[in-house]
Order: C-alpha cells, then sequence, then structure tokens
C-alpha cells in the first residue's frame, strides 16, 4: 500500500534522503483517482528502492502550500531532499516510471 505522507511527517520521511514519489491528491479530484491505482502499483514494485506515497491535499494544506500544489494530480520526485521532477495532470504509468528510473 502507498505511504500516507501528511503535514507531521513530511520532512522525516520524504526528505529523509533516498527518493520519494509524492502524489498529491484529493477524493474529489476524479483524474486523481485514475492515478492512485499507479501509485499503488508502483510503491509495491519499488518497495525497498523509493518510497512511494500520496499527500490527501484537504487534510494537509501546509506541505501543499510549501510545495506551490495548485493543480491536482501532481507529482513530486524527490531525490534526497530536493524536488528534481514534476508531473502535473494526469499521466501514464511507463511515464511516471520512467522519471523514478531516471533518478533511481
Amino acid at each position: 500500500m502507498a505511504f500516507e505522507f501528511t503535514d507531521t511527517n513530511f520532512e522525516e520521511t520524504a526528505l529523509k534522503g533516498g527518493v520519494a514519489v509524492v502524489d498529491f491528491w484529493a477524493e474529489w479530484c476524479g483524474p486523481c483517482r485514475l492515478i492512485g491505482p499507479i501509485i499503488e502499483d508502483l510503491s509495491k514494485e519499488y518497495e525497498g528502492k523509493a518510497l512511494i506515497g500520496k499527500v490527501n491535499v484537504d487534510h494537509n494544506p501546509e506541505v501543499s502550500m510549501k510545495y506551490g500544489i495548485r493543480s491536482i494530480p501532481t507529482v513530486l520526485i524527490i531525490k534526497d531532499g530536493e524536488v528534481v521532477d514534476k508531473q502535473v495532470g494526469v499521466t501514464t504509468r511507463a511515464s511516471l516510471e520512467a522519471k523514478l528510473q531516471a533518478h533511481l
């Protein structure tokens, strides 16, 4: 299951080092529901290699504001505490996986 990032745990998880893939989403967002299963699959496939999870923007406004999330879904790829890639809007699994692979 994909990791649940929150305002409280974001710094010690996503920014701790290594690679993190963070999907900013909301329950009411139709396009977010298309990316959700991709994030779930990648979290299983890359377990131990990257921390892959989701941030519900409605429940975690601080981290969403800090990263300037204005449209969802937005997926950030963070490596060693820095955002190294960003995907705004719906994308394919292949495209998202290629972006992840480039930073592992």
